[in-house]
Formats: C-alpha cells, sequence, structure tokens
C-alpha cells in the first residue's frame, strides 16, 4: 500500500496535515508515502483528476497501484490510521 499525498505551499489545510502525517509515518516505518505539490506537478494532478478546492487530497493505492480510497481536506489522525490500517494488506 502506499499512500499519495497532494497540497501546495498556499493551502491551510495542507499545512495542518503535515504533522499529522508524519507522526502516522513515524509509527508505521512500513508505510510508504509521497508528496507532491500541486502546484509543481501537473502531471500527477491531471492524472488524478484534482481541482485546488479539494486540497489536500490523499490517494491510497493498493500495492498494484490502483485507487483504492481518496480523502480531501483536513483529516483526524485517528481516521488516517483506521485507513491505513484497512488498506495495508492491499
Amino acid at each position: 500500500m502506499k499512500v499519495l499525498k497532494i497540497g501546495a505551499l498556499w493551502c491551510s489545510g495542507c499545512l495542518v496535515m503535515v504533522p499529522r502525517w508524519k507522526e502516522i509515518e513515524k509509527e508505521n516505518p512500513w508505510l510508504e508515502t509521497t508528496y507532491y505539490d500541486y502546484d509543481s506537478s501537473p502531471q500527477v494532478v491531471s492524472e488524478y483528476g484534482l481541482e485546488e478546492g479539494l486540497l489536500p487530497t490523499f490517494i491510497f493505492l493498493d500495492k498494484d497501484g490502483v485507487e483504492v480510497h481518496r480523502l480531501s481536506g483536513e483529516v483526524d489522525k485517528n481516521t488516517l490510521l483506521e485507513l491505513v490500517n484497512k488498506y495495508r494488506e492491499s
């Protein structure tokens, strides 16, 4: 499982999520995440059909790179952990 994190420097919700994800990543060293900046990664924005108003966006991918879940906005740590654990083996 992998999580794509898409955000922007000008996005206040994105800035709120950075420390939450850092905690989760520290607690779950097996978890693979990749961050993409909305403004400097137009290919990712286009590929996943992202809109500026839906930042931050978190896309959960299975081991084959297929999207299994998507979240947008500020999300509490417990919800993120539930999803990480739910999709861990996918």
